[in-house]
């Protein structure tokens, strides 16, 4: 890497500019309507941790003259909303995936007892013919 490049500059440059690809994952998410309103809460929820932790770092490096990871306090609350946004996701998700399985054994019954149904309609038929 070249001497001039500062490699802190440059994290915060690719911090800021990767706010544009996740605003578009956060739209088609959303669009989608197919995601679990408590893990779409969580993705929307991570823009807090990110607009959380540069207030943080600023603050760190004004009143500290260091960088936020070097401040425990500060570091933690941000880190916090990081932890937040992670169980909303996984929660939402861990909600979805019961519902889905809820409603699959409710089919299954269902078409168990329809399945059931023919076959008894089916053998008194057969029965009746006799």
């Amino acid at each position: 890497m070249p001497s001039d490049i500062d490699p802190q500059q440059l994290a915060a440059n690719l911090f800021a500019f990767s706010i544009f690809p996740y605003a578009g994952f956060l739209f088609h998410l959303h669009r989608s309507r197919a995601t679990p309103k408590l893990t779409l809460f969580g993705f929307y929820f991570l823009l807090v941790f990110v607009f959380g932790t540069i207030p943080a770092g600023i603050y760190a490096k004004v009143h500290y003259g260091k960088i936020l990871a070097d401040v425990d306090w500060l570091h933690g609350g941000a880190e916090s909303l990081l932890t937040l946004t992670n169980l909303f996701v996984v929660v939402g998700l861990r909600q979805a995936l019961r519902e889905a399985e809820k409603n699959g054994k409710e089919e299954g019954e269902s078409s168990s007892a329809s399945s059931a149904a023919v076959k008894a309609s089916s053998s008194s038929a057969a029965a009746g013919d006799k």
